[in-house]
């Protein structure tokens, strides 16, 4: 239950309102459900004749025991309500003053459930809207290896049990323990002997709930960690759909998804059973003390000094009884909350993840991008302790063209993401103007620089919204100028809503090349400075790649850009050409001199010549 305090504690604070209203009406409903009851009494002993004492008022200031005063004052009204009135028309006023109490009771009740609603949802959305800006805020090198399927699991299915388990047992726990203390005072004022003989029977129930849910958190664990392989399963079929179908692999991928799902099964099997075993073992405990509480108060009530009549002892078991349900909701609180915890501590493996892309406290101001970017003995290693870059030295000036080749695995598409801060250096320094990146806002340095990548990303939206992203307060003009530079303007206007076109997940409705122009007039419109292209052109075919290549010549013109490319004929007139191999730059210079180097570009010249 600790972990459980502390997941409230840091999401609860919000709320407090709601809390306490909740709190409120709980003991409202707890009082007018008492008084309800106490009408039992005198109702039997009306129905029955059981009571032919004659009752004189005893004074509220009196010495008298106040149980005494309080039982023999509602007695003496009782009374004179029945001569006055007569015995019938008095059950009636006694009905429907109990109904009026029900009416009340029922209200608070809803009034309380209905309270925790806002606090229940603003709890669920506040998680699923801190792990999204979790997830925003990581760098690139966590989603290397964490599974995309396993990301969106943990933000759906495990804050749906969170929602499902936790804050569903919120209410419970606020209302229960009040029903509980208020019911237990009603017993022990009503027979402190029967209670004594209850509270000894009690624990047996609690162990035997306790018992149910002692391995539900591991087994809910196993049972999330089986649905996110299963939505990871799915995530790489819908990606990889067009291969799957050419190697004719559905029925390797059926399998696979066939045992995953199997294995979930399982999982939740295990899970579900264990559950559904509370309410019967709970209900048969309940049972159990009911028996032996009746079997004790029978045996009071039959010695000839009884300290409890026989009215009082079904009133105190209908206050009993009405206490095992509190009790039971406890228990199904108990077996709930662990399966609500197992998902918190799934979702806190993002919450709690660290983002060592770090800005220090007083960041230096980087307004605009004047002279030259220098790598400086720049390296860099992944986590399992893999170097990718070793000691690359380079210095760009402002407005020229570099480009990068080597094979694939050289560490091209590496080192330009420790430009924008995508990944920080192990060691050496990145300067633009002199500055270390480290040392300025990553927001000045991102905004410096436009990027347009091998695979154009784009977003489930219109034509608009794309070429717009990121640029606040964009007009139609801007937009289509961008377009227009970018060669997509045409080809937007044939489409029957132009700019206004939904262009579907991930750009689907276009061709490559339609969508490589998208992001070309998207990087056109935010102007940046500094100019990032990750192969621009590789997935395209040759007329496409002629179109994008003159698009890429506009926004390329007068900017720095840093170019990555395997078509060694698209960066042939860059400024300068930088080969890497195996994380070194091995060669530098222009077309013309690494071909007269007669080393490993001029290799990598004659294969693509071929």
């Amino acid at each position: 239950m600790k972990e459980f305090w502390q997941v409230l504690k840091r999401y609860a604070s919000p709320y407090k309102k709601y809390l306490a209203g909740a709190v409120f009406l709980n003991i409202f409903s707890a009082v007018f459900n008492i008084f309800s009851f106490t009408l039992i009494i005198p109702i039997l002993q009306m129905l029955f004749g059981l009571d032919t004492t004659v009752y004189e008022f005893i004074p509220w200031d009196s010495s008298a025991d106040f149980k005494e005063k309080i039982l023999n004052n509602i007695y003496y009204y009782v009374t004179l309500m029945i001569d006055g009135y007569g015995p019938s028309l008095t059950l009636l006023l006694l009905g429907l003053f109990l109904g009026v109490m029900t009416a009340l009771k029922t209200s608070c009740y809803f009034g309380s459930s209905a309270i925790m609603i806002p606090l229940r949802t603003g709890i669920v959305r506040d998680i699923r809207t801190q792990v999204y800006n979790k997830v925003i805020s990581l760098p690139m090198g966590f989603f290397s290896q964490a599974k995309k399927g396993d990301i969106i699991a943990r933000m759906s299915g495990d804050v749906g049990e969170i929602e499902n388990s936790i804050t569903s047992s919120l209410d419970m726990l606020i209302k229960n323990p009040i029903l509980i203390t208020f019911y237990f005072a009603t017993l022990i004022f009503t027979s402190w002997e029967l209670t004594l003989f209850t509270i000894a029977v009690v624990p047996i129930m609690a162990w035997g709930m306790s018992a149910i849910g002692k391995k539900l958190k591991r087994q809910s664990l196993e049972a999330a960690g089986k649905w996110s392989e299963t939505l990871s399963q799915l995530d790489e079929t819908l990606g990889g759909l067009r291969i799957i179908k050419a190697f004719i692999a559905e029925d390797k991928m059926k399998a696979r998804f066939e045992k995953t799902s199997n294995e979930y099964r399982d999982a939740v099997n295990k899970v579900a059973i264990r559950q559904a075993s509370a309410h019967p073992v709970s209900e048969f405990l309940g049972t159990m003390m009911i028996m032996l509480v009746l079997w004790f108060g029978g045996t009071l009530i039959l010695k000839e000094n009884s300290p409890i009549d026989a009215p009082s002892f079904i009133f105190y078991m209908v206050i009993l009884y009405s206490v095992l349900n509190p009790l039971k909701e406890f228990a199904k609180a108990g077996y709930n909350i662990p399966r609500g915890l197992a998902s918190m501590e799934r979702v806190d493996k993002i919450m709690k993840a660290e983002n060592n892309i770090k800005e220090i406290a007083c960041p230096e101001r980087l307004d605009a991008f004047e002279d030259k970017i220098e790598f400086n003995g720049v390296c860099f290693t992944y986590e399992d302790g893999k170097q990718v870059l070793t000691d690359i030295n380079m210095t760009i000036p402002k407005g020229k063209t570099i480009a990068l080749v080597g094979q694939s695995g050289s560490g091209k598409s590496t080192l330009v993401d420790l430009l924008p801060r995508y990944r920080d250096v192990s060691s050496g320094s990145i300067k633009i103007d002199g500055k270390d990146i480290r040392d300025c806002r990553i927001r000045d340095v991102r905004s410096l620089i436009g990027n347009v990548n091998q695979e154009a990303i784009l977003f489930n939206d219109t034509i608009f919204n794309n070429i717009a992203f990121g640029v606040e307060n964009a007009t139609m003009e801007q937009v289509i100028a961008a377009a227009k530079v970018a060669n997509a303007h045409d080809f937007i206007m044939e489409k029957e809503e132009g700019y206004d076109t939904n262009i579907g997940d991930r750009g689907a409705k276009l061709s490559g090349g339609q969508r490589q122009r998208i992001s070309i007039a998207r990087a056109i419109l935010k102007n940046p400075a500094i100019l990032i292209l990750d192969e621009a052109t590789s997935a395209l075919d040759t007329e496409s790649e002629k179109i994008v290549q003159e698009a890429l010549d506009r926004l390329m013109n007068s900017r720095t850009t840093i170019a990555i490319a395997h078509r060694l004929s698209t960066i042939r007139n860059a400024d300068m050409i930088c080969v890497l191999h195996e994380g070194r730059i091995v060669e530098r210079g222009k077309h013309e001199e690494l071909i007269a180097l007669n080393g490993y570009y001029k290799k990598l010249n004659d294969m693509q010549a071929l």
